[in-house]
């Protein structure tokens, strides 16, 4: 394999990587906080490019301001589910609302894939941002649409960490994550946060669908195969697990985007889920989990 076999296979690899990782990182900050399955996290992807497009198409903002419209619209939708939906759940059920999550959230992803075929039909509505063209790295070129996803992903990572670590409102999420009574004891919002940590997983699927749109077109079921992938790297890297979901999304790009120049088509979803299962036999808890499931894992 060539130099420039090489790159591409890398650059390839690094920016699924980046949409995994941030999938990954919605529901690791569900699971981690709420403890609770989601299943419209790739609906929350295909609303974020949705509003990313019409943003730019009808209104003419900039791609910037058009991928933050998507992360602002996929937040106030979070919020309102989960003081929906969600919540009416969690005061009826009691504690018992855990299990009852996974089905609610199933049909809001039906309803949301409905609504967005009967809203925009099954049309793939791509756009060509201002930066179209080539970076030359050398002898090797790539991509400006892929490394600006790239960076996107990279700074909404880095971004998350550091409001976790930093700030008041992350260091109660990261309370709750921990001891959801002690963080209550200590006059911490159990109901604002889980507001929060919602709204903000959803925003990262909205970010992933804004900045992902000038590669993968928007349309109503574009959500399904980064929502089982977001999935894959969460059982891989360990439920709950921020900077292991991470590091798995990059992981799992990297292989599938190996595995694809090697094998062909069809090979990378193969060797993904080859290695999550020896994955699981081996360490149950994922690569990087331990006996606790919180939000910031040590």
């Amino acid at each position: 394999m060539e130099l420039v076999d090489v790159w591409n296979v890398l650059a390839v690899g690094l920016v699924r990587g980046g949409l995994y990782a941030q999938m990954a990182l919605m529901l690791a900050l569900v699971l981690g906080v709420m403890s609770i399955i989601s299943m419209i996290n790739g609906e929350l992807y295909m609303i974020g490019a949705y509003v990313s497009y019409f943003a730019f198409t009808l209104f003419g903002l900039n791609p910037i301001l058009s991928i933050a419209c998507a992360a602002v619209a996929t937040f106030l939708v979070g919020a309102l589910i989960e003081r929906g939906p969600l919540s009416m759940m969690r005061r009826r059920a009691g504690e018992d609302w855990y299990l009852n999550t996974f089905l609610l959230t199933v049909g809001l992803s039906f309803f949301l894939k409905n609504a967005a075929m009967l809203l925009w039909k099954p049309t793939y509505r791509g756009i060509r941002w201002y930066w179209e063209g080539t970076v030359s790295i050398g002898s090797i070129g790539i991509s400006i649409d892929r490394l600006v996803a790239l960076g996107i992903a990279a700074l909404t990572i880095v971004a998350l960490q550091l409001f976790l670590r930093n700030t008041r409102l992350g260091r109660a999420i990261r309370a709750v994550s921990q001891d959801e009574r002690g963080a209550m004891l200590n006059g911490i919002n159990i109901n604002t946060i889980y507001t929060i940590s919602f709204g903000l997983a959803c925003m990262l699927g909205g970010i992933a669908g804004g900045s992902m749109l000038s590669i993968l077109p928007a349309s109503p079921y574009m959500g399904t195969t980064p929502n089982n992938y977001a999935w894959l790297v969460v059982m891989l890297a360990g439920l709950g697990n921020i900077s292991g979901a991470v590091v798995g999304g990059f992981i799992i790009g990297i292989v599938e985007s190996v595995a694809f120049q090697f094998f062909g088509e069809g090979w990378p979803n193969v060797i993904s889920f080859i290695i999550l299962i020896i994955v699981l036999v081996i360490k149950p808890s994922g690569i990087f989990g331990t006996s606790v499931k919180g939000v910031w894992e040590q």
